[in-house]
């Protein structure tokens, strides 16, 4: 049986670590001859602390295949990944390409795969935010349309399946493998003391991330939330790791200034990911728009508040420990204020570490002879 795996954006990694982990655990128990793992990075995000650094701290093989993708809009970016996929495809002719997420990477090498007649396995199948103004929608959509093994991270997932006419057969809750990640490195994470390195104090600090398009490509919008997180910092110390996508809207629209760093407002690079998780795991809240941290807000329990109209992850707002919030300011600031005192009302099933068991289990019982 031979295996190959695309990734391309931090999320993807992240997710594909524990999956990796689980087959190369069966590779020992059936023989590396019985089962090949082909790991390939399309180069999406080339950054190294949003990609590289998270090979080495998840324990991740070095990719066999760097695609080197990076940059370009949704159309070039998805057409070069799949100009440049597709030759390593018909090469390696794998057995079942296995995708992650929802980025332009997941969606480019389901299209080269179902065109080349090999199966997909879509990981975080099925979650639809409903609003196809995200190009992460589209992706979803259209990956799990064509693919042919659906891996559910969470029961919204198998309703928006049965709702979208995708047989049954096909669907399989087995959890969250972004979770498993967060679980297998929590001991890791206990060691480290990124807050106190930053001169924070435990649950006294806010820590705050912006990447979505609908967010940071429009001054307005951005100049709007950087000078609601300095309205914030006046009453509590905000940590800011600006990512690459945002920091370059702010260069474009002149708001740099905005970034300055000041006492209560610490402006850093992007983290990496053992740092980022114990940053999150010790804030007092995440304010966010992305998915992921949603998730693993949830599990640590640390509140969350989401700055998007919409979550593909409802489970999340259902846990209690998470709130949409839009981005106009008092809204935020009465968001955050709210949210503080939330409690976790519980862990979603199968939010247990072993998602990625799961996963494995059942392609080897698909495909292996």
């Amino acid at each position: 049986m031979k295996i190959v795996i695309v990734g391309g954006a931090r999320p993807n990694f992240v997710k594909i670590a524990p999956i990796a982990k689980k087959i190369n655990h069966a590779q020992k128990k059936y023989g590396k001859k019985s089962i090949t793992l082909i790991l390939v990075h399309t180069g999406q995000h080339s950054d190294f602390s949003l990609s590289g650094s998270f090979f080495s701290q998840l324990g991740l093989p070095d990719p066999d295949y760097n695609l080197g993708v990076s940059g370009g809009g949704h159309g070039e970016q998805t057409g070069r990944i799949l100009q440049e996929l597709e030759p390593v495809m018909i090469k390696e002719s794998p057995d079942v390409l296995v995708v992650v997420g929802d980025v332009n990477s997941t969606l480019a090498a389901s299209i080269c795969a179902s065109k080349l007649g090999i199966p997909v396995a879509h990981v975080e199948s099925g979650l639809r935010s409903f609003d196809k103004t995200m190009p992460e929608e589209i992706n979803r959509i259209l990956t799990d349309a064509i693919s042919d093994m659906l891996f559910v991270s969470e029961p919204s997932g198998i309703e928006n399946l049965k709702a979208e006419g995708v047989s049954p057969d096909r669907v399989f809750y087995v959890g969250n493998v972004m979770i498993d990640s967060l679980l297998s490195n929590l001991v890791k994470v206990e060691k480290l003391n990124t807050y106190g390195d930053l001169g924070l104090e435990r649950n006294e600090y806010i820590l705050a991330t912006l990447h979505r398009p609908s967010n940071v490509d429009d001054g307005d919008k951005l100049k709007n939330l950087l000078l609601t997180l300095r309205d914030v910092a006046c009453e509590t110390k905000v940590v800011f790791p600006v990512h690459p996508r945002t920091l370059a809207s702010a260069r474009k629209y002149g708001l740099e200034s905005y970034l300055e760093k000041t006492e209560n407002f610490l402006v850093v690079e992007p983290q990496s990911y053992l740092d980022f998780i114990s940053l999150l795991q010790n804030a007092r809240l995440a304010l966010t728009d992305s998915g992921g941290i949603q998730e693993e807000s949830l599990v640590l329990g640390t509140p969350c508040v989401t700055l998007r109209e919409n979550t593909e992850r409802p489970v999340t707002l259902a846990s209690g420990m998470n709130m949409l919030c839009s981005i106009e300011r008092p809204e935020i600031l009465s968001a955050i204020l709210k949210m503080e005192k939330a409690e976790r009302k519980f862990i979603p099933e199968y939010w247990d570490g072993r998602a990625a068991d799961r996963i494995v289990d059942i392609l080897l019982s698909k495909f292996l002879d």
